[in-house]
């Protein structure tokens, strides 16, 4: 097969367009329409690939000739320049393994988050939302909606699937959101993602003592050895808080600054679920993926060689006009299914689940209860997580709305 040259990126495109923090850089939509595979240095000297396209993106992620494993890869965010290799994943990270061992791992955790045992957390989810809007209520009307709900609802949530006790639990949350606060010293995230981990160990000894109804304690009876289930712990912590978190900070953002789109959610809140999808395609906030390649592989008319790293932008796959017609526009009518916010193939979240029943339930029932809710500051003093990091998102939300505030006599799920 003859290969025609494609022209290389230097860096990775991480711009996005001013006064547009919902929009992926612009030269991600750029090169896709382009180049949707296209040759790119990284920051260490590596020259190996983009991918932008959504078919190119999903056939890379649902293709395991293209390797997990973190050492294999070269990183493509600048500020790791100094670091010829990437280190192995933490034991229990499924993200950064292939199979065998990944299909191992998986195998034990499958079974404990699939739909149905999700939605069964759903009347739990909504107990714990109210218990925060109630809280909101009593402080406002002038607060930090990070702070105030969209982190400590899945905190919660991740406390009761772990089964992290009461006790526990205001230390548990705070060495948790010190791991990604913008406000604390590097030293300090890093103590206390290491009080977490000692912590996780902990808790799996005394699962393993005494099991209560909770995901560690059904885990205590598999093939996994401890040190590997408080990986898996402290895996499904990361994996299930900070992004959840940031959906919902990011997404209440994005809704405020489209008020037709949030008046249609709250004329219909029957539409949570694709509103839910919706919002994960149009903010995708793990926006970019990290693959190398274990052997020679075709793909999109071009060779990607043994041993070359694969850059895949999530952000511009779910922005790509052959897949989701008028891509830059948030619809909340827009039936977003394929997107791939959640990842493809093996490696797909495992968590999805228990994020959308988190969602489902928080969107409609923050605006039901606030109908007056609005930002407290101008739009462009919102202070925004880096794109270098893993995750997008706001640092704080700041908002406000107006008194009195009715509560209501129950909350529900709508469509229930």
């Amino acid at each position: 097969m003859q290969h025609e040259p494609v022209p290389g990126l230097t860096e990775l495109p991480l711009a996005r367009p001013v006064g547009c923090p919902f929009d992926p850089p612009t030269e991600l939509g750029r090169i896709r329409e382009q180049h949707p595979l296209v040759r790119m240095s990284y920051p260490d000297g590596h020259v190996g690939w983009l991918v932008t396209g959504y078919s190119l993106v999903r056939a890379v992620l649902a293709d395991q000739r293209f390797s997990s494993r973190y050492e294999l890869a070269h990183y493509p965010m600048p500020g790791l320049e100094g670091l010829t290799e990437l280190p192995p994943a933490p034991v229990g990270d499924l993200t950064g393994m292939d199979a065998p061992e990944h299909t191992r791992y998986r195998k034990q955790l499958t079974g404990k988050f699939t739909v149905r045992r999700m939605r069964l957390l759903t009347e739990r989810v909504e107990q714990i939302t109210a218990e925060h809007l109630d809280a909101m209520q009593e402080r406002g009307p002038e607060l930090d909606l990070v702070q105030a709900y969209a982190h400590p609802i899945p905190a919660v949530v991740i406390c009761e699937l772990l089964g992290v006790p009461y006790a526990d639990r205001d230390s548990f949350q705070g060495n948790a959101a010190t791991t990604t606060s913008a406000d604390a010293a590097p030293e300090e995230r890093f103590a206390a993602y290491g009080a977490l981990q000692e912590y996780m160990h902990q808790l799996v000894l005394a699962k393993r003592a005494k099991p209560t109804d909770d995901l560690l304690s059904d885990l205590a009876g598999s093939d996994l050895t401890d040190e590997e289930l408080a990986g898996v712990g402290t895996f499904l912590l990361g994996a299930g808080l900070d992004t959840t978190a940031s959906m919902l900070a990011l997404g209440a953002f994005a809704l405020l600054r489209n008020p037709e789109q949030l008046a249609a959610l709250r004329a219909d809140p029957g539409i949570a679920d694709q509103a839910v999808e919706e919002l994960m395609r149009y903010l995708s906030i793990a926006h970019t993926g990290m693959r190398a390649a274990l052997e020679d592989v075709e793909l999109g008319g071009q060779l990607i060689k043994a041993g070359e790293s694969v850059t895949i932008s999530i952000q511009a796959a779910n922005r790509d006009p052959e897949k989701f017609a008028d891509p830059d526009t948030l619809d909340l009518n827009r039936k977003a299914t394929g997107h791939l916010s959640f990842g493809h193939g093996i490696h797909q979240c495992l968590g999805q689940q228990l994020a959308r029943v988190e969602m489902r339930v928080a969107f409609p029932a923050l605006f039901t209860r606030f109908p007056t809710l609005r930002l407290a500051v101008p739009p462009e003093e919102v202070p925004l997580r880096p794109d270098h990091q893993n995750i997008y998102g706001v640092h704080r939300l700041p908002v406000t709305w107006d008194q009195p505030v009715t509560r209501p006599e129950a909350a529900s799920l709508p469509g229930r």
